[in-house]
């Protein structure tokens, strides 16, 4: 949606104010730590634009909660494999042996929206450190969540979302779809450990050299995730409510998890 759009669509500006209290009317309250998924433009038309949303939200989650936003970078990742768009397989060596390699604090996000790469270069935040599929976190809790994130395995056992679903947090989707809630990509990994995996690659440093690293990433299916939406929709732990114009919930990674696990660990029928 153009600025132009939203602002013609829009009944007024929304605010920082309004933000904070959207958030509070949603269930989210001091000391949470929250995993955050974003449309901004969705919202509305909001005063300060990214900046706002973030500054609501830690304010309202104040100095002892934490927030969790996704920081995937798709485009470090083998040629060979992008659709959208593709590349000539002409170019897929001058691709592997030119692309950057990974710097948590240069590499920019892709595909996860205006609020989540503004909040990865605000003060205080930190980022875990895989190549593809990262996170970046603000509060008390930060350190302890980003840790651990195997390449090959970062949304396993051992993750920022396995430290999530452990901790009691929650997540919250501004105005996204089921197909973005990273959370269940966790519920995949305990439901099938030994799930199909595909081949990649990135550039990293190794040693302070870049190299080309090749490795096998998990299988993801996020065309699964809205029918465990429907279900967990219906459930009391998930408020619902808005943040500006956009719908928006807010519900406990954990349950949203043990749902997931439980779905697709159920044999399929005959």
């Amino acid at each position: 949606m153009t600025e132009a759009a939203a602002i013609a669509r829009a009944r007024g500006p929304v605010t920082q104010a309004r933000l904070a209290v959207d958030f509070r009317r949603i269930g989210l309250e001091p000391g949470m730590t929250v995993l955050v998924h974003t449309a901004m433009s969705r919202i509305g038309w909001i005063c300060g634009g990214a900046r706002s949303v973030i500054e609501a939200l830690l304010q309202v989650v104040g100095p002892e909660g934490t927030i969790v936003m996704p920081a995937q970078s798709s485009d470090l990742s083998d040629p060979a494999g992008w659709c959208d768009p593709p590349v000539p397989q002409t170019w897929w060596d001058t691709i592997r042996a030119s692309m950057p390699a990974f710097d948590p604090r240069t590499t920019s996000t892709r595909g996860v929206g205006t609020v989540a790469e503004t909040f990865r270069t605000w003060p205080g935040t930190l980022r875990s450190l895989h190549p593809q599929v990262s996170f970046t976190a603000r509060g008390p809790r930060a350190a302890d969540i980003l840790s651990s994130q195997p390449l090959e395995d970062p949304f396993g056992v051992v993750s920022p979302l396995a430290a999530l679903n452990q901790c009691g947090a929650y997540v919250l989707m501004i105005g996204t779809g089921w197909e973005t809630c990273t959370a269940l990509h966790l519920a995949e990994r305990l439901s099938d450990p030994h799930g199909p995996t595909f081949e990649d690659g990135t550039a990293l440093l190794v040693d302070e050299e870049r190299r080309w690293v090749r490795f096998r990433m998990p299988q993801t299916n996020v065309e699964r995730f809205p029918a465990i939406g429907a279900k967990l929709d219906g459930q009391a732990m998930l408020h619902h409510g808005h943040v500006g114009a956009a719908p928006s919930r807010l519900f406990p990674v954990a349950q949203a998890v043990d749902t997931a696990v439980e779905m697709w660990s159920l044999p399929s029928p005959l």
